[in-house]
């Protein structure tokens, strides 16, 4: 798992086992946030925040750490709009199977 320039000590001291996924707090992650000096890391970091609680949300007040490692590659040029598309059908494609006649966020 890799935080924008979080040293691997820190990961593992705050990382959690959220039944099958392995998750970071979102309280962690906002103390980072408001200690962190450099504010394009905090721009960084507030945004996986949102991709990990919003777009992609596994356990509540968690963020995932498939999140932290699909956020790394976004320093690294690689386009996420494919996977969040890939997600929202599959989520979509849950909820018809299970019969809803709306999307209400299911996962």
């Amino acid at each position: 798992m890799n935080i924008t320039g979080m040293s691997e000590q820190w990961v593992t001291t705050w990382i959690k086992q959220k039944g099958d996924n392995r998750c970071i707090p979102w309280k962690n992650l906002k103390d980072l946030i408001l200690a962190y000096p450099d504010a394009k890391k905090m721009v960084d970091i507030f945004a996986l925040s949102i991709y990990g609680l919003v777009v992609f949300p596994k356990a509540l007040g968690h963020v995932d750490e498939a999140v932290t490692d699909l956020f790394d590659r976004l320093d690294k040029r690689v386009t996420l709009v494919l996977v969040i598309l890939a997600e929202t059908f599959r989520s979509l494609n849950a909820c018809r199977r299970a019969g809803e006649r709306r999307f209400i966020g299911c996962t």
